[in-house]
């Protein structure tokens, strides 16, 4: 009783407040995709969204979004393992999560609406998810699965590809060298020539480690094209193609030998949309698609492995939405969901003995979804929704969401939601390796959560949120019957606070920071309790410089493992040629010693200098 009473309490108080008449004011607020698939406005939604926009994605000079989004995302935290590179497999890091939720597919990553993980493990692929791609990425931070369904039971990462809108074109080079061998490069170009747009780009990365055996490259590229039909209505098609090699080189006090991995990540998806002044909608169709080899490799001075880990997977899928205002206030989104995902997997000997076959399985889930939202006033507006997803073997699911909305003034929103997470089981769980049983349920839980967010028109915001998540049927590997078998029986209780803020002091001047505190009742791998993050920026002329330091409290290395760190990162650039800035940075300058994944202790003060070419 106690318990529901706090719930029914985090989400009424704001109804004894008072309200006075407002203008909404769309230049102080952000313009998402993430919280409705369409743009709305972040002050009119319930839910936390934290947008990382492209300038803040490249003042590190960083090719990967992670990083970026553990500092300046409160709440989400990442693991790492190595000066670039996340892996696959054993030992792999890139572990996302948002309040302790996010691993085992609880997290859903996308780009531009289109899901992005392992068809047969469920899982992201960190390495795939670079900054050339994105123009921002939004971060859903709770439940998102009255809208994506399952796997966004912990939130949603949506990096948003970039747009080219006005005649012209753009061109960027990039070339960075550092510590341990480390080498990176990008290049893009971004055309229009009336009604038709085009990006393109391709990016190379590569280091040989901090530690041996800890090499990794990669290769990626990505194309996106566009044309306008009419004022009214679009088309669009990308692809994006990245091959990484990896090796792990295994934790400290029991080294690995031939621990490598080979990954093939390919992704196409063709779309049209339609934009009017009281509707708008997308149909988009896509698929994903991984081809990956796998040596597990073994211990100094033991015996190399007679095979290799293969397989291949894929996500086909077809989304569609559209959104209309029927009346002043009102937005009504309707959409429909269809994935078709799965592989092939098994064990290929050196010797030529027949291979080992693992799984060869395809699955089905289709949702559809309702979400209504609506002012009642000028300071007051609702929200909800429901979804109804269908699984081919877990089932059928009913998704509901619910929000409030407050405009005490046109500077300020109070919100408070009621949503619902869910995960259906995934087929590494039910059909592949010992523990799996094909009879599991899904997973479950429930978040409410209150916010408060403060604008100073032009000059930055601050904000604050208290959450509380119940979480149950979760599945966990028990011994029954003198053998491992996955089973719901799991269950967990998550709480805690959130509070960020970003000001531009003077011409020169901004700062931003992030708190984030989390309460598990459970404890969580690869989440901290306590995480902190301060950084500012001095801009004169010419010159550049940014300062980020960030505090890591009480991170869980296992159940009983925790690590605390301080990590002081530097940023200093300087603009040679209107087209020509050179850069250098520095990263862990304190030489700290930490470690975010048990047993791969993080290299100490590493260093890279480059250039950046604009044309």
């Amino acid at each position: 009783m106690r318990k529901k009473f706090c719930m029914l309490a985090l989400l009424c108080a704001p109804i004894a407040m008072q309200a006075e008449e407002i203008i909404k004011d769309s230049t102080i607020s952000e313009v998402v995709v993430t919280g409705t698939r369409n743009e709305t406005l972040s002050s009119q939604l319930p839910t936390s969204i934290t947008v990382i926009g492209s300038e803040k994605l490249n003042e590190n000079y960083r090719l990967s979004v992670i990083p970026t989004l553990t500092e300046q995302v409160p709440g989400l935290f990442a693991t790492s393992r190595n000066v670039m590179g996340y892996g696959v497999s054993t030992g792999a890091a890139g572990s996302m999560k948002i309040r302790g939720v996010g691993s085992d597919a609880k997290l859903l990553v996308l780009i531009d609406g289109q899901p992005q993980y392992a068809g047969l493990m469920g899982h992201p692929i960190p390495d795939a998810y670079q900054t050339l791609i994105a123009d921002r990425v939004e971060v859903l931070r709770g439940p998102a699965s009255m809208l994506y369904g399952s796997n966004a039971m912990g939130g949603v990462v949506n990096i948003v590809t970039p747009q080219m809108n006005q005649d012209g074109q753009k061109t960027n080079f990039q070339l960075g060298a550092g510590s341990y061998g480390s080498l990176q490069g990008q290049a893009s170009n971004r055309l229009r020539v009336g009604r038709f747009s085009s990006i393109v780009g391709i990016n190379y990365q590569r280091t040989d480690g901090h530690r041996p055996n800890s090499q990794f490259a990669q290769e990626s590229g990505f194309l996106k094209l566009g044309y306008d039909i009419s004022d009214n209505w679009k088309v669009s098609a990308d692809g994006n193609l990245a091959y990484f090699k990896a090796s792990n080189p295994g934790p400290e006090t029991a080294p690995l030998l031939d621990n490598d991995s080979r990954v093939l990540r390919g992704l196409a998806s063709a779309s049209i949309s339609n934009r009017y002044e009281h509707t708008s909608g997308t149909l988009r169709g896509f698929y994903d698609w991984g081809h990956h080899k796998i040596n597990d490799g073994y211990a100094y001075g033991g015996t190399p492995r007679d095979n290799f880990y293969l397989h291949n997977d894929h996500i086909a899928g077809i989304t569609w939405y559209q959104t209309a205002s029927f009346f002043t206030g009102n937005n009504v989104t309707v959409g429909l969901d269809w994935q078709h995902f799965g592989g092939h997997a098994w064990n290929r000997y050196h010797d030529r003995r027949p291979n080992n076959e693992l799984a060869d399985k395809t699955q089905n889930e289709v949702g559809a979804y309702i979400d209504f939202r609506q002012d009642i006033t000028n300071w007051l507006s609702i929200d909800a929704g429901v979804r109804y997803d269908w699984h081919c073997q877990a089932g059928s699911e009913w998704i509901p969401q619910g929000g409030l909305t407050f405009h005490p003034t046109s500077y300020d929103d109070i919100k408070a939601i009621a949503s619902k997470g869910f995960r259906n089981p995934i087929i590494r769980e039910m059909y592949m390796f010992p523990p799996a049983n094909p009879d599991l349920e899904p997973e479950r839980m429930m978040n409410y959560e209150l916010s408060y967010t403060h604008r100073f028109e032009g000059y930055g915001s601050v904000g604050a949120n208290v959450f509380y998540i119940d979480g149950d049927n979760l599945i966990n590997t028990i011994v029954s019957e003198g053998r491992p078998r996955n089973v719901n029986t799991g269950d967990f209780t998550n709480c805690g606070f959130e509070v960020f803020g970003d000001y531009r002091l003077t011409s020169h001047w901004t700062v931003n920071a992030n708190y984030s505190f989390l309460h598990m009742d459970t404890p969580v791998t690869g989440s901290p309790e306590g995480k902190i993050y301060a950084g500012a920026k001095y801009t004169c002329g010419k010159f550049s410089a940014l300062v980020g330091v960030q505090n890591i409290r009480k991170l869980y290395l296992s159940d009983t493992a925790k690590e605390n760190y301080t990590v002081l990162n530097a940023t200093a650039s300087y603009r040679l040629h209107p087209n020509i800035t050179i850069y250098a940075k520095g990263d862990n300058l304190t030489a700290e010693r930490y470690q975010t994944y048990m047993g791969f202790p993080m290299p100490k003060a590493t260093f890279m200098g480059g250039v950046s070419i604009d044309l």
